[in-house]
């Protein structure tokens, strides 16, 4: 009875010896609006963190760890990001791969650079993020005022002699974004009849689509999110009255169409080179469509988020927040799904380009600039 007891401890210390030690994960912690009115950001974000982690793992990790994805809930709201960046760092997580509206990443900045937490945004594009100058706050997307000025000149040149109008939802994205844009189509040219914010959030829009009507709007810049673009074009319709509505990123979800309906025909907005035309893609592209899923938006973006992440704890050669935003800072190019990417000191994609959309029953495209 005792040889055995003591055979059996025997053999489970000589198991124990033989076993090797697991390195521990790299927690990367997906940040989004995963519940609310911009959930559906929320899902592509989640959707394309999880398929780069799953190819990173397939062959074989990173630096012999695994990459762990764990899901936060911020729903694009400052004080839930703070909320949720404070028990980011209470768990030890050392990676964010978010925080997706500009409001959000601007608030929980300050807590992750206190505490030497990396965040690298696939979404966020207020400059005010980078120009904090914090050493572990990066991101893989253009900035208001490069998409400001792109877009800015072209609609005064597109729409020279209309009225104008520029509206925004108040909040660091819609309205940092409407700002640049206002500025660049004055400097062309192109005065706006008004500039102005809406209540977000609501549901009736009727007193805005009044005071466009009122004011004869044949043009509309919108910085904003699909949600109140819909309904504004919506209730238009239902008034009888139609102009042309143009935005920014956020438009790039068919839930803008399933809100609009038929009256977000021909609605415009910018958005980064599409990545799925990029050869980079192609692999992920046929993954997604296994799945199912079409990763449109910012599917792509945190999808390169995450090799980003993995790409710089290989350069540094440790698995240490600072030491990896420092690497991929250093200027140097680096591939992912989106094609190469380079990021300059500050943090910010260089040379970022962007595509001018349409939505047309239902889908969007490029259209020709």
């Amino acid at each position: 009875m005792n040889y055995e007891i003591k055979g059996t401890w025997l053999g489970l210390a000589l198991a124990l010896v033989a076993t090797p030690v697991v390195a521990q994960d790299i927690t990367i912690a997906v940040v989004g609006p995963m519940t609310g009115a911009l959930a559906s950001i929320g899902e592509q974000q989640k959707r394309g963190a999880e398929a780069a982690a799953a190819v990173i793992n397939d062959k074989g990790g990173v630096a012999g760890k695994k990459i762990k994805i764990v899901i936060e809930d911020d729903q694009c709201d400052p004080k839930q990001a703070v909320t949720v960046a404070n028990r980011i760092v209470g768990n030890q997580v050392k990676y964010v791969a978010g925080h997706a509206c500009s409001g959000a990443s601007i608030a929980a900045a300050d807590v992750y650079n206190e505490n030497s937490v990396l965040m690298a945004t696939p979404a966020s594009s207020n400059p005010v993020l980078t120009e904090k100058g914090y050493p572990t706050i990066l991101r893989l997307y253009g900035r208001d005022d490069a998409q400001g000025a792109f877009i800015g000149p072209w609609i005064a040149k597109t729409y020279a002699g209309k009225k104008f109008v520029v509206i925004h939802d108040k909040g660091a994205y819609g309205k940092g974004l409407a700002t640049v844009v206002k500025e660049t189509a004055n400097a062309a040219g192109l005065k706006d009849i008004f500039f102005e914010g809406i209540t977000p959030g609501e549901k009736d829009y009727s007193a805005v689509v009044s005071k466009l009507k009122a004011a004869g709007a044949d043009v509309v810049y919108f910085g904003g999110y699909h949600a109140e673009a819909g309904l504004i074009l919506r209730q238009a319709s239902d008034a009888g009255y139609k102009f042309t509505l143009i935005m920014g990123d956020s438009l790039a979800t068919a839930e803008f169409w399933s809100i609009s309906g038929p009256a977000g025909e021909g609605t415009l907005f910018t958005f980064p080179t599409d990545p799925r035309r990029s050869p980079n893609a192609v692999a992920a592209l046929a993954k997604f469509k296994e799945q199912k899923f079409e990763p449109e938006g910012f599917t792509l973006f945190s999808y390169a988020v995450v090799e980003a992440i993995a790409e710089g704890v290989k350069r540094a050669g440790a698995d240490n927040a600072g030491k990896v935003a420092a690497a991929l800072k250093d200027g140097k190019p680096f591939e992912t799904v989106l094609g190469s990417i380079a990021l300059d000191k500050k943090g910010d994609i260089k040379d970022p380009s962007y595509d001018i959309n349409k939505w047309h029953e239902g889908k969007y495209a490029p259209i020709a600039p």
